[in-house]
């Protein structure tokens, strides 16, 4: 059986005031439960701090983003041995924000793909398409491509620490939500996808999780579907009450 993971996107929100506010709320709400696994990911300047704050709690902290390379003259940008140097070993790549507004393409996804696993970090790896797409039919092929040219040149191995994350594009911020049979039926072709070149059982291993304004009222229907494992959350993650009651709804 899969452990469903919750993991909440912080997005360029929250200062380390508000971050460590956030942590101790969090603290203060979420029960511990062995099945779901709660994952946060503040901004690049929190991380530290939110290490420290959940070191004997059972929330992990991951980053928004990383480098491919492991050092050199990119300025602005981190590596994955400075995340993993403050106790860091999660990491989400592929949004689709950074896809969008700062140009990553599914090669250099692909490279970041391969130092996650070099480092043995934990890869959320977002795919999914924008409402064009869906509207003309091509977003199981937009999809398929994603996987294909960012995580199918990686070996069997690798999986054991990624986590597929769906996200149409069209539902992120917006209030609208893919149907829990739309997102069923994804995440059952991202399933069958992987079971194609890789075999069925590491595709009924691997965890996807639906992402796109997920809230307290809906979550329980979208994670009762059988091939969805749990959220990437945005906008409720900022609020502990409303993160927790999706956490709560991934135990139901």
């Amino acid at each position: 059986m899969r452990t469903k993971i919750v993991a909440g996107n912080w997005k360029m929100y929250k200062t380390l005031p508000e971050a460590v506010s956030l942590i101790n709320e969090l603290k203060s709400h979420v029960l511990p439960d062995k099945s779901v696994e709660v994952i946060i990911a503040p901004a690049f300047v929190n991380l530290h701090q939110a290490v420290t704050l959940l070191n004997d709690f059972p929330i992990s902290v991951a980053a928004q983003n990383m480098h491919f390379a492991d050092q050199g003259a990119y300025t602005g940008e981190i590596s994955a041995d400075m995340l993993i140097a403050i106790g860091v070993n999660n990491v989400i790549l592929g949004h689709s924000e950074r896809r969008a507004y700062f140009n990553e393409t599914d090669e250099i996804l692909q490279k970041k793909a391969e130092k996650a696993y070099e480092k043995g970090m934990l890869n959320i790896f977002c795919v999914g398409e924008n409402l064009e797409e869906r509207n003309t039919g091509k977003h199981f092929e937009i999809v398929k491509n994603q996987l294909t040219k960012s995580l199918f040149n990686l070996p069997i191995e690798a999986y054991k620490k990624i986590v597929i994350a769906y996200e149409p594009v069209w539902a992120i911020g917006t209030g609208q939500t893919a149907t829990p049979d739309q997102a069923q039926e994804m995440h059952q072709f991202i399933r069958k996808t992987l079971s194609k070149k890789y075999g069925a059982d590491l595709a009924n291993h691997v965890r996807i999780l639906y992402g796109g304004s997920v809230k307290p009222g809906n979550a329980a229907e979208i994670f009762s579907k059988p091939d969805v494992d749990g959220g990437l959350i945005g906008g409720a993650s900022l609020n502990a009450k409303e993160f927790n009651a999706i956490i709560e709804a991934a135990k139901s």
